[in-house]
């Protein structure tokens, strides 16, 4: 993997690192590519069981870097080929799907701005952890753009669709307090704190029943766009698959023996 982003894998957690620090993480070529193929990597990894998504620096990610951007629009109207947008499809949106998708809960440790496609990957993971400096903006209609990343889907889901508009109509910066009132920060941390903490959430949860929790998961995002009646369809699905797993057994052995459950994610 290129250096742009950082990819380790230890006892069943996968560790995303953005690492352009002296561009606040913002997302050139190189990076796209290296981030969309670590988090395809996890997705694909039978022995990653958690994710945690993670930056170096005072940024988190600040979305596309603008200075590659406009010269690849200049390029665009000399040759008249309109490639540069299609980035959209080539990294942001299989980043997106690999995140949201993957048969595995993933942790975003947030440690300054995100801002863009950077706000996109923090709503793409299933739990943010937030440090208490940090701050979000969806940037979008700032630079004339409309949205990308997933962010017309996972915001009005978190924030609802009122604000979700508001927020994306006109630019701002929401910070650390307010993104937890809202409901984008799961929990808010001291900034000396972030590392240690995310990295605790993200290894508790690759320690846990990863069955149940692809389930969950998979639960919450369709029934977001589904009926009642659909949704319990669905959850009776997710649960059958679940009660049959090696780890539901151990942990119905461990509640009757009052032990704690040692998990093997199958």
């Amino acid at each position: 993997m290129a250096d742009t982003v950082l990819y380790e894998v230890s006892d069943g957690l996968a560790t995303i690192t953005l690492n352009r620090p002296e561009a606040m993480n913002a997302m050139n070529t190189e990076a796209k590519v290296a981030l969309r193929d670590a988090v395809q990597a996890a997705a694909a990894d039978a022995g990653v069981r958690a994710v945690l998504l993670t930056a170096t620096g005072r940024a988190f990610c600040v979305g596309q870097d603008l200075k590659e951007h406009i010269g690849s629009l200049t390029e665009d109207r000399a040759s008249g080929s309109g490639q540069t947008m299609s980035t959209v499809r080539e990294h942001y949106n299989p980043v997106m799907r690999a995140l949201t998708e993957m048969q595995k809960p993933v942790v975003a440790g947030v440690n300054g701005v995100a801002a863009g496609a950077g706000f996109g990957f923090a709503l793409a993971a299933d739990y943010r952890v937030v440090a208490e400096t940090a701050s979000f903006n969806t940037s979008f209609a700032g630079v004339a753009l409309t949205a990308d990343s997933g962010v017309s889907w996972t915001l009005p889901r978190i924030v609802g669709p009122g604000r979700a508009a508001d927020l994306l109509f006109f630019p701002r910066t929401v910070k650390a307090q307010e993104a937890y009132e809202l409901g984008i920060a799961n929990r808010l941390v001291p900034a000396e704190s972030l590392a240690a903490e995310a990295e605790s959430v993200a290894r508790t949860l690759a320690a846990g029943p990863t069955v149940a929790y692809a389930a969950l998961k998979e639960s919450l995002a369709y029934g977001a766009s589904h009926s009642l009646a659909e949704t319990l369809e669905k959850e009776e699905e997710l649960q059958t698959r679940a009660g049959a797993s090696e780890d539901h057994a151990i942990a119905v052995k461990a509640f009757i023996a009052k032990e704690k459950p040692v998990y093997l994610g199958r």
